[in-house]
């Protein structure tokens, strides 16, 4: 199977999640609606990394994961572009890859992957990017599930 990423908007992304954006002007953007948890005993947790750039292109994937009963924010804190993935779970369970998307971020950009939504690890284009990470964690296996998929091509235009 092979995708060719797309610019990243709310419409295109709007059944996965919530695209996070800076407001135009002096201000703030509010996204609360958008941090779903459905498990009672979960807590807030935030992390900050930093990930290396992809060495070549085009793009193999070849692991997914989910987050099945909360959601996941990444906010670009320094990085210029990066790659999002993501396919709903099947009726079957697993990963519907055969409806994966992908999707080019930018500076500016973030983005909340609603519960359950399968979603490659965080992919950097061009430079090392760092991020701000906030998720519900409980301590068990639900909080997070890695499944390898059969490997697919992801194309991103210059």
């Amino acid at each position: 199977m092979e995708l060719t990423a797309q610019k990243l908007t709310q419409e295109a992304f709007a059944p996965y999640g919530d695209v996070l954006t800076l407001p135009e002007a002096p201000g703030r953007n509010y996204f609360e609606a958008a941090l779903g948890n459905l498990r009672p005993g979960a807590w807030p947790s935030l992390s900050l990394s930093v990930r290396a750039p992809l060495e070549a292109l085009p793009m193999q994937a070849t692991l997914l994961e989910r987050h099945e009963f909360s959601s996941q924010s990444f906010v670009a804190i320094d990085a210029s572009r990066w790659i999002v993935i993501v396919c709903p779970h099947a009726a079957a369970g697993g990963p519907d890859v055969a409806r994966a998307v992908a999707f080019v971020a930018g500076p500016g950009q973030g983005v909340t992957y609603r519960p359950n939504t399968w979603h490659h690890g965080l992919t950097c284009l061009d430079r090392p990017g760092r991020f701000a990470t906030f998720m519900w964690r409980d301590g068990t296996t639900g909080d997070e599930e890695f499944v390898p998929v059969p490997a697919f091509t992801v194309h991103v235009p210059g």
